[in-house]
Formats: C-alpha cells, sequence, structure tokens
C-alpha cells in the first residue's frame, strides 16, 4: 500500500490516547489488502441511490427527485452554463476506500503539533479560483428582501453557485481567493460567512435544499487525481459543517463524505485538525454531536428501510469513527479544551455487546478488523468498567480454574480456599501482614479478595474487605507514616522523595489500587490527576526490564495541581520582564530537605555552574518540574506502577483516560442525591415514615460540602462509584436508642443507622453534628 492510500492516525498529545490510538497497520509491499468497492451512486443501482429513496418524508422529503433524472441530465452535462447539473464518472474509476482499523495497541504519542507544516507535505499549486462577487453583507441583505418580496432567486443563484464545486466554494469563502492560505494556523476560511449561510440555509425553501445537495454531490463524484490541494481540504472543512446532514435522508452523501474526509493522508489530517480547533465551541460541538448520531443511527436505526443494507455500507461507521478521532485530536490541543471529553461518549454504545467489541479488539488489532476499541474515546467510562470488570471476571475464573486442575491432577482434595485471594491480618501489624501475605500470594492476586481479621469470628460477604481497605489506607496516608506528603493548598497527596532502601510498601499501595479495580471498591485516596497520567506510561508492563516506567511529560499545569505555589512561582519567572540572572542569582540546582538534611541536585551536567538566564529559564523550569514530579521519585513510583500492572496487567487499561482511571479508582465527584433518595434500602423505616421524610428534606437541602460530608461519614468516601448511586447500596436502618444520641455508620455496610428523631430540626442538628466530627466517632 503506497503512502498515499494508508489510512493515517489523527496524532495528539499523551493526554489524550483516544485520537493517537495508533497508526494503521502497513501492509507487506506489493501485496495490496482485500478492499471494498465503493458503492456507485447512480439511478440504475441499488446502493446509495436507494438509500435516498428511502429517505425519511421530512426536510428533504423529496430529494429522491432530482436523482431519479440523473440520465436525462447526463446528455446536458458537457454544458457549463448548468453547474448543477450531476457527473457520474465511470465507476470502475471511483476510488477505492483502504480499510479503516487503528489499533490502539501501537500507542504512537506522536502530538500533532510535531514537525512544520512544510515537512507534512509538499504544497501544491492551488488552482486560480472563481471570483465570487457577494460578500457575507451582501448576502444577508439579499436574504432579508426575500422577507419582503417572496422571491428567492437571487438566494437560489447564490447557493447554486457556490455549492456546484469545490473551486466554488473556496472561491465564495476564502478570505482572499488569491492568497494561498498553506498554514495550519489558519484555514483562509471566512467563518462567519460560513455560519451565516448555513443558518439561512434551512429556512430556505426545499429546491434551494435539493440543489444544494446535488452540488455537493458532484463534488464527492469528481474523479480525483494525485494528491488533494488545500483548497480540496478547505471544502471539505465547510462542508462538514453543513447543518442538512442532521436529517437522516442525507445520510448516504454524508457517509461518502466522511469516507473521503477519513481517507485523506495524514499530512492532511494534520491540517484538518488544527482548523477544527479554531471552531467556536458551539459549531465543534454540533460537528462531534451530529457524527455521534450518525454512528447510532446506523447502529440502531429507527426505520431500518431508510438506509442500505449494513452490507452495502459496512464502512459507514469506520468512516465517521475516524473523523470523529480527528476532532478529538483538535479539542485535545486546546486548553482547556472546547467540549468536555465525556461529550464524545456515545451512550448507545452501551447497549451493544461491548465483550465482543473486546475480543474482536484483542483478536484482530493488527487486522482490518473494526472495533469501537480502536476509538475508546467514544466508549463511555460505564461500559469500559464493564469491559474491565467482565474481562477481570474471567481472568479469575481461569486462574480460579487452573488452580483447581492443578489440585485434581495431584490427587489432593479440593479446597473452596483455594478459589479466592485470601487475606489473613491483625490489626495491630496491619501494614506488615498485608505486604507478606500480598508477596507470598503474587500468584493469587487476580482471584476474588476475601478478607480475615486475626481473632475475630466472622464470614467476609465484602464488608469486611471494604474494612480492610479503608483502615490500610487510612494508615499509609498517615503524614506520620512518611510515605506520602499531603499538600494543603491542593488537598492531595504526593509520593515522598525521602530515599529509602525498601520500596515494597508503594508497590503495596500500586496493589491495593489494583486490587480496589478488579474489586470494584472505591478508594478514598486522593492523588493528582499527573498520577493516574504516569500510572499509564506505558499502559501495559513493557517486556524490556530496563525501560523506564511512570515517566511522562509534564508541565506547569500538572505542578499546579499539586503544589500551586511553586506552580505560580516558576510561571512568574517565565514572565519575569527584568534581568533573570542577576536579580534571582539561581543556578541549575535545586535543594531539598530530608530528615532534616539539605541536599542539593543538579538539574543537568555541572547545573550548580550554570546560572538561569533570560534565554535558558524555559529549559530551567521543564528540567525542574520534571525532577519533582519523574526523577526524585521514580523509585517510589515505579514499584507503585509494578504494584498496580501486577493486578490490573490487561488490554482494557488501553482504553481509558488517566481521568477515567481516577474515576475507576476512586469514584467521581458529581453527586445526585436524589438518585441516591429513590436507591435507598430501608431496614425497620419505611420511606412513608415520617423521620424518613424528614431525613430527605434535611438532606436534600444541605449544600454540596454537606452533602460529601454525609456522603464520606455513611460509606468512607465522598465520592460515587461508576455505576451511580444505585452501586452504593445505600442502607438505612433504625437505631432504637435515645433521640438525644447521634447517628452511626458502618461504612464497610454503606449503611447509616437514624434514630427515630421527632422533629426536623432535631434531626438535623444532630445530623450536621455527626457527619461534621465523624473523624474517629460514630465510624464502626
Amino acid at each position: 500500500m503506497s503512502e498515499a492510500e494508508r489510512v493515517p492516525s489523527p496524532a495528539a498529545p499523551p493526554a489524550v490516547a483516544a485520537a493517537a490510538a495508533a497508526a494503521a497497520p502497513e501492509e507487506k509491499k506489493g501485496k495490496e489488502p482485500e478492499r471494498e468497492k465503493l458503492p456507485p451512486i447512480v439511478s440504475a443501482g441499488a446502493g446509495a441511490t436507494a438509500g435516498l429513496d428511502r429517505g425519511s418524508k421530512g426536510q428533504i422529503s423529496t430529494f429522491s427527485s432530482f436523482v431519479s433524472t440523473v440520465n436525462q441530465k447526463k446528455e446536458a452535462a458537457e454544458n457549463r452554463s448548468s453547474p448543477t447539473h450531476l457527473v457520474f464518472p465511470n465507476i470502475k474509476n471511483v476510488r477505492d476506500l483502504p480499510p479503516i482499523c487503528l489499533d490502539v495497541r501501537q500507542k504512537q504519542r506522536i502530538s500533532v503539533d510535531a514537525g512544520s507544516s512544510e515537512t507534512k507535505a509538499p504544497v501544491l499549486p492551488e488552482p486560480v479560483l472563481p471570483v465570487q462577487p457577494k460578500t457575507m453583507k451582501d448576502f444577508l441583505e439579499d436574504v432579508e428582501k426575500v422577507k419582503s418580496s417572496g422571491d428567492w432567486k437571487t438566494v437560489h443563484d447564490f447557493y447554486l453557485t457556490t455549492f456546484d464545486s469545490f473551486p466554488e466554494l473556496n472561491g465564495a469563502f476564502k478570505k482572499d481567493a488569491s492568497a494561498s492560505f498553506n498554514t495550519i494556523e489558519d484555514s483562509g476560511i471566512n467563518a462567519k460567512f460560513v455560519n451565516a449561510v448555513y443558518d439561512a440555509l434551512l429556512n430556505t425553501p426545499q429546491d434551494i435544499q435539493k440543489t444544494v445537495l446535488k452540488g455537493i454531490i458532484n463534488s464527492l463524484l469528481r474523479e480525483w487525481k494525485g494528491p488533494r490541494t488545500k483548497d480540496d481540504l478547505r471544502a471539505y472543512f465547510i462542508l462538514l459543517q453543513n447543518p442538512q446532514f442532521n436529517n437522516t435522508s442525507t445520510y448516504v452523501i454524508y457517509a461518502h463524505l466522511l469516507r473521503q474526509i477519513a481517507t485523506l493522508v495524514e499530512a492532511d489530517h494534520h491540517f484538518l485538525v488544527h482548523w477544527f480547533k479554531k471552531l467556536s465551541q458551539k459549531r465543534f460541538k454540533q460537528l462531534v454531536e451530529r457524527l455521534l448520531q450518525f454512528i447510532s443511527l446506523r447502529l440502531f436505526p429507527a426505520k431500518p428501510e431508510e438506509f442500505p443494507p449494513i452490507s452495502k455500507c459496512s464502512w459507514w461507521i469506520p468512516s465517521a469513527s475516524k473523523v470523529l478521532a480527528l476532532l478529538n485530536s483538535a479539542n485535545s490541543l486546546v486548553h482547556p479544551t472546547l467540549i468536555p471529553y465525556t461529550d464524545f461518549y456515545n451512550s448507545t454504545l452501551d447497549h451493544i455487546d461491548l465483550m465482543e467489541e473486546y475480543h474482536t479488539w484483542q483478536s484482530f488489532g493488527n487486522s482490518h478488523r473494526f472495533s469501537f476499541c480502536q476509538y475508546p474515546f467514544v466508549i463511555s467510562i460505564a461500559a469500559k468498567k464493564i469491559i474491565i470488570q467482565r474481562d477481570s471476571e474471567q481472568q479469575m475464573i481461569s486462574i480460579a480454574r487452573q488452580s483447581l486442575v492443578d489440585k485434581v491432577s495431584r490427587r489432593q482434595r479440593p479446597d473452596m480456599n483455594m478459589l479466592f485471594l485470601n487475606m489473613k491480618v491483625r490489626r495491630t501489624h496491619l501494614v506488615s501482614d498485608s505486604l507478606d501475605e500480598l508477596t507470598r500470594k503474587r500468584a493469587d492476586l487476580k482471584k476474588k479478595l476475601k478478607v480475615t481479621f486475626v481473632g475475630e469470628a466472622g464470614l467476609d460477604m465484602g464488608g469486611l474487605t471494604k474494612e480492610w481497605f479503608l483502615l490500610l489506607i487510612r494508615q499509609i496516608f498517615h503524614p506520620d507514616y512518611g510515605m506520602f506528603t499531603y499538600h494543603k493548598d491542593s488537598y492531595c497527596h504526593w509520593f515522598s522523595s525521602f530515599k529509602c532502601d525498601n520500596y515494597s510498601e508503594f508497590r503495596l499501595v500500586g496493589i491495593l489500587m489494583g486490587l480496589a479495580v478488579y474489586n470494584s471498591i472505591t478508594l478514598d485516596i486522593r492523588f493528582p490527576p499527573c498520577c493516574y497520567k504516569k500510572l499509564l506510561s506505558p499502559p501495559i508492563i513493557p517486556s524490556d526490564q530496563n525501560t523506564p516506567v511512570g515517566i511522562c511529560n509534564v508541565t506547569t499545569d500538572d505542578l499546579c495541581q499539586i503544589m500551586p505555589e511553586l506552580a505560580h512561582g516558576l510561571s512568574e519567572l517565565l514572565s519575569y520582564e527584568g534581568n533573570v540572572e542577576e536579580d534571582f542569582f539561581s543556578t541549575f540546582q535545586v535543594f531539598q530537605e530530608e530528615f532534616g538534611i539539605i541536599k542539593s541536585y543538579n538539574l543537568k551536567p555541572g547545573g550548580d555552574k550554570i546560572p538561569v538566564t533570560n534565554q535558558n529559564r524555559k529549559e530551567y523550569v521543564q528540567l525542574y518540574i520534571d525532577f519533582l514530579l519523574n526523577k526524585s521519585i521514580y523509585k517510589q513510583f515505579a514499584a507503585f506502577y509494578y504494584g498496580f500492572h501486577s493486578v490490573c496487567a490487561s488490554n482494557a487499561l488501553m482504553l481509558l483516560r488517566p481521568e477515567e482511571v481516577e474515576i475507576l479508582v476512586c469514584g467521581s465527584p458529581e453527586l445526585d442525591m436524589h438518585a441516591l433518595q429513590r436507591s435507598t434500602q430501608y431496614d425497620g423505616y419505611a420511606k412513608t415514615d415520617l423521620t424518613i421524610r424528614y431525613f430527605w428534606d434535611v438532606v436534600l437541602g444541605f449544600p454540596l460540602d454537606l452533602q460529601k460530608k454525609l456522603l464520606h461519614f455513611t460509606t468512607g468516601s465522598d465520592r460515587v462509584p461508576v455505576g451511580g448511586m444505585a452501586d452504593l447500596n445505600f442502607k438505612i436502618s433504625k437505631n432504637e436508642t435515645s433521640t438525644n444520641w447521634l447517628p452511626v455508620a458502618h461504612t464497610c455496610f454503606n449503611q447509616l443507622c437514624l434514630p427515630p428523631y421527632k422533629s426536623k430540626k432535631d434531626l438535623k442538628q444532630k445530623l450536621i453534628i455527626g457527619i461534621s466530627n465523624s473523624e474517629g466517632f460514630g465510624l464502626e
């Protein structure tokens, strides 16, 4: 496959794993893969035209009428005085579609910014564009005149000419028809004019809308020879914003537009990505929503007869997914992003066979078989959790089955305990016992976890496991323990840079986090987002043991999430207008206190003799941040990394963004107390009892901080599991004690024991006292 034919992968920064998922696999030289043919769009065929004929009878209800007259108009195609005539090339010459199948596992994290536009692709000479005499002001005046005259001829002629071909589109919307605009930062398009034309289009008569679609068909059916010019890219960029593509009757045309964009070379995608990021938030979001709707309706059409058979348009969804990947890359280049990453989620995918998608990706990742797992940014966190859980369950079952087979093969009597990771620990030696047990039973980490406290009767039905996690996390993260430093300004923990002889306890913390994800336990841990970015660097343990792990690109934004004051100081240094060398008198050397001793570290060889100047201050700041977040804690974090991946070593991790790993470990910060009310269970109370009605009146009226305190009081964490409040299994039990008592919580069972208070005022007062002073009090 030639370089021009290979399907490119939109490159993106490391934070966006999904968009830069992978480059398309290379084919062996001299061997062309078998590809689908572009379905012919001709009146005699049953392909795309049939799809248009079966279109909805809504806004573009009579669109099929002009397609049916194609043969009659072929004779007039040579007459360029009628630019709207459809010209259909010989279908044998229609370009093939290279297979779109990107493999996330390759993880080529190449920045979209890497390389200048000049090195990306040769700049082809642009053709002479037709002159468009109308300006946006002229167009809007013509539209306004229609309101009084009712005569659409002038407006019709504008749309007729403008959408007739790619050169006409450029002639109309290019800021300067004589300028080349060959840079990635400026598309050269008058965006306001494009928006005005499209906003007016939906309010025009049907014949004008059909004229526009007819022109688009003409343009898409043009027989391409050689690489695309930048004017061609501009035309694709403009056409993709057409709001007519919200209508299912236009989906056949939309699909062909997406296909042509998807199969552009990587250099062209590079331009489009940077142009996309310049769109307004509103227009960008519309593009994303339109593509997501297109995928959803192709998967689950309201009227199946609207579209061609899936066997004839299997390339629709891969093409749309590829274009979505370009938009996702563009979104990641903007800080803050144009839209939240969650806006790329397609909830429709929650209703397909996700494990089949996952296994397809696992088995055929390097082939040309499509799977949504190649584009994980469209899969919701809830769907990813299902994939990870089921993958974990299958691994648990597999390992337990192997243990059973080994036991039987040695003619030993099977024991049910062999199917679990059984932890026996003493409360008085919690950390050391846990470390010993996990080290000894390293081969059993992927079995179902069960915990027993020595000297205590009780069967672990989930409560003891959660208690073990809670107690262990509290002890390890206590400031006196010295493993982690709590930063009050950012309300988070970070790894202590103190050197020690054994980093096994950091490995224990990693194993704990892995077990929590593996066993669907939400932990009350406060790590900054940077930690989860490092945890996925790389997402799979490298086979070469000498390969560094937990090292990622870090910026002042990452440092600000941990040490905001220091980050602010470094930002001030970067923007300082005076003489840095004379005023700051700093060198490429930093100092840290370790056990009362001040130690110095050079940020680069001979750093203590290299002054920080206006010219090298950017290098100084970058090296300083890299030292703080990567190098100074490398051994601690490497142990933590290996601990986590010893439990969660799964390709499913490659589907996750760092933010999603945090949500899986710690839960979501978004609270919905009404959802909690609907899912709450009662023991000794009924939901209609006066005390319960008082309780919900009070809780629903709480400010967010008190609602979080209540959740922390009753569950041990102020965050919500990925599955929502229903997954908490929250229970309110009647506490047959004096109403002078405060509420009591059993955090291991997410249970609140509530005395039968007689008044709302008394309940509110006691509840606020209880949840506001719960540390070491009222918790069992």
